[in-house]
């Protein structure tokens, strides 16, 4: 694939930045199945974009990630607790 243009590769950033769960709204949106694979969807959108093929496996993990929450088979494992 062709390097991205400048713009294209914005457009990524600021599509995953709209969709990553920030800290004031993780206890709300955390178990939210559409919006953690879509979290998913552009965070591999960004990498393929930003780093082309050296980033097919972590592309894919990013896909599979986002395949298993629209299957309700990957859930939040909650705050890890502290000792």
């Amino acid at each position: 694939m062709e390097q991205a243009s400048a713009t294209v590769q914005q457009l990524a950033r600021d599509l995953h930045n709209a969709l990553s769960i920030g800290d004031r709204d993780w206890h709300r949106l955390k178990g939210d199945r559409h919006r953690r694979a879509a979290e998913q969807l552009a965070a591999a959108l960004h990498q393929l974009l930003l780093q082309g093929p050296s980033s097919d496996e972590d592309v894919l993990a990013l896909l599979q990630s986002a395949q298993r929450w629209l299957r309700r088979e990957q859930r939040d494992p909650g705050c890890p607790r502290s000792k």
